[in-house]
């Protein structure tokens, strides 16, 4: 028998629910084997395991945190510390973990010194809470606060970062995970785990952070990569695991420009059972994870092996445009799993989850077509910048959407970088070539655009007007003009 369970429960009422309700879904849970007690050795995961965010209030729909950006002394390898600017004081911030629907509080202080803001990447927040400095909130100045105040309306492995000066402030180590649990997901999988991928530029003493202004304007053309691989702050950290024994992994990339294509080596695939937006609507195996900055992924992963033997997750060389791949490393360690002398367990089926995500309707769709350029002029300095149907976008001229519109967004990247184009605010579906629904049917927030190539996204603006962001995901890219407002009203 299939069971059918919200997964979406918005505390809203009146033409805002109503709005939303392209998104309201449900979760089938077919017949599975998923474990539902852990099987894995104690501590499996400490080597890595998150620190979490302390919940201050009683109420158990309400999740209340304080949070410091403030710069601290981290250890990223044993005896490699570095000065980072942080949440709370570690690297990454604090994971933030709350219950689908709930309301989440956080007071934020700024002890840095420069002024910054949090942004609640994919989360559809009020306009009000968005992080954005100069359109949804002031700058938060040093020795000031902040109130973020909102309910989370969709379950998903979601991040927060600033949204002043970005791509120095996230380098420099502004970064968390946002999980929004939902208990009745029907996926099975006791053992979880939340990684947040990200890379630091240190200079060759290991501590000190190499300029975010290194190579001028073709450095930020490219988009500048760290030169130390991070998981959960890490560098060539360790997990243990038992053979055969599944694992839920949830994972960001935080990383300000690197692409990761995660590898865990033959008979090792990826299930990949949702996306930005939470579950998608079936799962789908693959050989290799691939993940552009700010996108997420939700697989299942078993690992094999003998007692003794290890899993090394590597990040594979991925060709991102001109420079990304030549005369480099094919391939970068990420962290080991190390199989324990436990039993293996049998092989036995994975869960099978699916979602039901009604497809939008491009029928009526208000066409936009935005061109991602790039232009270099006489002394060599180059700029990106956004064109919307044939007119370049800038602080004063935006993108116009109306409450209740559904637009269909054919980007095309007329540059030699890719672009992981993000929208503030809400979700999106992809459509293929022919203007088909991409499947397996996703929420998204942000998609890549590969370098001279397109992509189509159907977004439909529901009841929350505003100024709302839209950027390559290179924050060195938004940085340097891929980055404009869509006007909702």
């Amino acid at each position: 028998m299939v069971e059918d369970v919200r997964v979406f429960m918005p505390l809203a009422s009146g033409r805002l629910a109503r709005a939303l309700a392209c998104c309201i879904v449900s979760v089938a849970f077919l017949p599975r084997s998923g474990n539902t007690q852990t099987l894995q050795p104690p501590d499996w995961n400490a080597g890595l395991k998150l620190r979490e965010a302390i919940d201050l209030n009683p109420d158990p729909h309400i999740v209340e945190v304080n949070l410091v950006a403030r710069v601290a002394t981290v250890e990223i390898a044993p005896g490699r510390t570095v000065d980072a600017w942080t949440y709370d004081g570690g690297l990454p911030g604090p994971l933030i973990r709350i219950r689908v629907g709930d309301r989440l509080i956080v007071h934020f202080t700024n002890q840095l010194p420069q002024p910054t803001t949090v942004h609640w990447h994919g989360v559809r927040v009020p306009f009000r809470m968005d992080g954005v400095p100069g359109h949804s909130q002031p700058e938060v100045l040093p020795g000031q606060t902040f109130t973020y105040d909102f309910q989370v309306p969709d379950a998903g492995l979601f991040w927060y970062h600033p949204h002043v000066m970005s791509a120095a402030q996230v380098g420099f180590g502004l970064y968390g995970a946002l999980l929004v649990e939902d208990p009745g997901d029907g996926v099975g999988v006791a053992d979880e785990f939340v990684l947040v991928l990200s890379d630091i530029a240190l200079e060759e003493d290991g501590r000190t952070f190499e300029s975010p202004d290194s190579g001028g304007s073709a450095g930020m053309a490219f988009g500048r990569e760290g030169n130390h691989l991070l998981v959960n702050g890490r560098e060539g950290g360790r997990i243990a695991a038992r053979s055969g024994v599944a694992q839920r992994w949830r994972i960001v990339n935080a990383a300000k420009s690197r692409y990761f294509e995660v590898d865990l080596g033959a008979g090792h695939p990826f299930l990949r059972i949702g996306s930005d937006g939470g579950l998608q609507e079936y799962p789908v195996q693959s050989d290799t994870l691939v993940l552009g900055p700010g996108e997420r992924a939700d697989v299942i992963v078993v690992p094999r092996g003998a007692p003794g033997q290890e899993v090394v997750a590597r990040s594979l060389l991925y060709n991102r445009g001109y420079g990304s791949i030549e005369a480099r490393h094919p391939y970068d360690d990420l962290f080991t799993i190390a199989i324990v002398d436990l039993p293996p367990v049998p092989p036995t089926p994975l869960p099978r989850v699916r979602r039901d995500i009604q497809p939008l309707a491009a029928a009526g769709a208000t066409p936009v077509n935005l061109e991602l350029t790039i232009d270099q002029d006489a002394h060599g300095t180059f700029a990106y910048a956004i064109k919307a149907n044939g007119v370049t976008l800038s602080s004063t001229k935006m993108l116009a959407a109306h409450i209740g519109e559904t637009q269909l967004w054919t980007l095309t990247n007329k540059t030699k970088w890719s672009h992981p184009f993000h929208l503030h605010g809400f979700f999106f579906q992809i459509l293929d070539d022919q203007g088909q629904p991409v499947h397996p049917l996703a929420w998204k927030d942000t998609v890549d655009v590969p370098f001279e190539k397109s992509a189509r996204a159907l977004v439909r603006f529901d009841d929350r007007p505003g100024m709302w962001m839209m950027h390559c995901h290179i924050l060195d890219h938004a940085e340097g003009g891929l980055m404009s407002m869509v006007d909702l009203r």
